[in-house]
């Protein structure tokens, strides 16, 4: 969730090298450790360790991924490892010092005995494990799989670290026939495979490694040193694709706006893998939001990133095949300011430009958070047509107070001369980054005039909401419902409500909700129709989906939910081998697309490997790539 991209680096060279494929062994201390360190006195060890989770009853398929690792075989690469496990024991000694003597972690929001306390722990890999339903039953419509993502560091943090900062995990429940299994497994990035091969963490953490100049300049060396030596190649990625997934093109991707999306599948055993840092053909050749807008009738997808240097912000789409089209660069943003989300309507996209901006030298000079609230700023929503060629085509709209970092959904009336858009307007978002308990988030319908230029605002909840999401199929449509976390304090997310944003000004739109209890928490819930082919179905006829924690027991579940019931009664229940830690966004992947994903996977695999025959490879490997999709 971070602002850099790995755009802004120059190109270096570093060593290419493979490992054989073997099973992944985690690589960071169990979270019960977490609580418990003393960043200020101990020097944390950063040794692999074998995961203690129950064993998968189904064997996960070997991985085609080749990880950049320094074990080789030959005697000269015995002399390479042990002169970089050397440089790498020296970089760690400087880390240390760094974190103890320079910059130690002395706010509660950057310490990790506080920041990875509980459910925010980190937990070892899963491979598929069978799961358990202890209350009711699974309906069919949710066959395929419900895979959510979220921050999960490799290596407990020696010095200062943020939520937002930890390497993406994602937990996947794949249902068939009325059973799940479970899998949780590292989205397997650059920076993640780099770290695990060296032993220690190489990338800074951008929310909170450059709090000042003295941490700037410190950090910012030893991790020039590290490039330079070849430990590591910022031009192949710096970011931890933690923060959401997407389903467009054919394709799986994990998301985190700092790098590039990273392709990902899963296998018929209900496994994950990680196939590739994806740059659509060399197209994409920066970073990308973490909620690109996929249009439910064309397949279409729309997306945009922001960053440091001009343009701040620039605009993309890509077509139903996943073909990238051309940059629309946004040259009317003058200033960079942190853009999380936005929205599509048929016709238009929309951008919420609020009082958050990106500051990094202003955090290193005076310390604090790199996104800086500008209270001169007047908030504002840009409106630029879809297909838009350049930014003259974009319109600006004050809309003061205004600071929604998510959007829940737009659609246009009268005409196309309208238009509306529901998000959380989020009060104190100045504490959105370090005291997230302080801000309150107040769910919104914005309309703005098109043709006057008039913006008038609807408040449509009091309560304290964010995550909101609706039936996907209304996206850029009118909709009538919405779906959101009730924020007790945020991020831990106590509840979910149903709100009718159909009823007028003054009028509770309260008109569901369901509790998870004392010392139980979720997430983001996301919303399965029932009967998705039926074109006659009611908006709100379908289930609601998430992972629960219980604080109390050390458990997490699995909870489908009758989203048309007004208690949004509890469907099943299913109880899991292992706990999911608190994360960010989530989606469900029908049976059927997940068929298609294993088949383009297949064609994809099989014109890769003609390319790379052409080239000297056997035929041979054809058939060893096809057997293992098929397996």
């Amino acid at each position: 969730m971070d602002a850099f991209s790995s755009s802004s680096f120059s190109k270096l060279a570093s060593p290419t090298v493979t490992l054989p494929n073997s099973k992944t062994i985690s690589t960071h201390p169990g979270p019960s450790h977490a609580p418990h360190l003393n960043i200020s006195s101990v020097r944390m060890e950063n040794k692999p360790q074998t995961s203690t989770t129950t064993t998968s009853k189904t064997k996960p398929p070997t991985s085609n991924i080749q990880i950049p690792s320094l074990t080789v075989s030959s005697s000269i690469g015995a002399e390479k490892k042990a002169e970089t496990t050397v440089t790498t024991r020296m970089f760690d000694t400087l880390n240390d010092f760094i974190n103890n003597s320079i910059d130690p972690p002395l706010r509660p929001a950057f310490d990790p005995r506080f920041v990875l306390s509980g459910n925010f722990a980190s937990v070892d890999e899963l491979p598929p494990t069978d799961c358990e339903v202890i209350q009711g039953s699974l309906p069919s419509c949710l066959d395929g799989a419900y895979i959510r993502n979220g921050p999960n560091p490799q290596y407990q943090p020696r010095g200062p670290y943020h939520l937002f900062d930890g390497d993406g995990m994602l937990h996947s429940l794949r249902i068939s026939q009325g059973k799940a299994t479970l899998c949780s497994r590292f989205v397997k990035t650059y920076k993640y495979t780099t770290e695990q091969s060296i032993g220690s963490p190489v990338v800074p953490n951008f929310f909170s490694s450059f709090s000042s100049m003295p941490a700037c300049l410190a950090r910012g060396a030893l991790y020039a040193a590290r490039v330079i030596i070849g430990h590591y190649n910022p031009a192949k990625g710096i970011g931890p694709a933690n923060t959401s997934l997407a389903l467009f093109g054919n394709r799986l991707y994990a998301l985190g706006e700092s790098d590039l999306p990273y392709a990902v599948r899963l296998t018929p055993s209900g496994d994950i893998e990680t196939l590739d840092r994806h740059d659509f053909d060399g197209k994409l050749l920066a970073s990308m939001t973490a909620h690109p807008k996929i249009d439910p009738d064309s397949g279409e997808a729309f997306a945009f990133r922001y960053g440091l240097i001009r343009p701040f912000l620039t605009y993309f789409n890509f077509d139903a095949d996943g073909n990238k089209h051309s940059d629309v660069p946004i040259l009317s943003m003058a200033r960079p300011s942190f853009v999380h989300d936005f929205a599509i309507t048929k016709n238009y996209a929309l951008f919420p430009d609020i009082q958050m901006e990106i500051k990094p030298m202003k955090m290193i000079l005076e310390g604090g958070s790199p996104m800086i609230l500008n209270p001169a700023k007047v908030p504002r929503i840009g409106v630029i047509p879809r297909y838009a060629k350049n930014d003259s085509e974009m319109r600006w709209f004050d809309v003061p107070g205004f600071n929604p970092v998510h959007v829940v959904n737009a659609w246009e009336v009268d005409d196309g001369n309208a238009i509306f858009m529901l998000a959380p307007n989020i009060i104190s978002v100045e504490h959105a980054l370090e005291r997230s308990d302080l801000i309150h988030g107040m769910m919104e319908k914005v309309r703005v005039d098109l043709k006057t230029g008039l913006v008038t605002r609807q408040p449509i909840s009091s309560s304290n909401l964010d995550f909101a999401v609706i039936n996907p199929a209304y996206l850029a449509k009118k909709n009538r419902y919405v779906y959101s976390g009730v924020g007790e304090p945020l991020p831990k997310i106590s509840g979910v409500v149903k709100l009718d944003v159909s009823k007028g000004e003054f009028q509770e739109c309260t008109v569901g909700s369901r509790m998870y209890g004392p010392g139980c928490y979720g997430g983001e819930p996301f919303f399965v129709a029932r009967a998705p082919e039926n074109p006659e179905a009611e908006e709100d006829d379908g289930y609601l989906l998430t992972y629960v924690h219980n604080e109390n027991t050390g458990e997490s579940r699995f909870l489908v939910m009758d989203a048309k019931s007004p208690n949004l009664d509890i469907v099943a229940t299913v109880k899991l081998p292992q706990r999911i830690p608190y994360g960010f966004h989530g989606l469900f992947v029908k049976e059927s697309e997940l068929n298609k994903l294993i088949l383009n996977n297949i064609t994809g695999g099989i014109v890769t490997l003609k390319r790379k025959t052409k080239k000297g490879v056997k035929n041979e490997a054809k058939n060893k790539y096809k057997k293992q999709f098929i397996a």
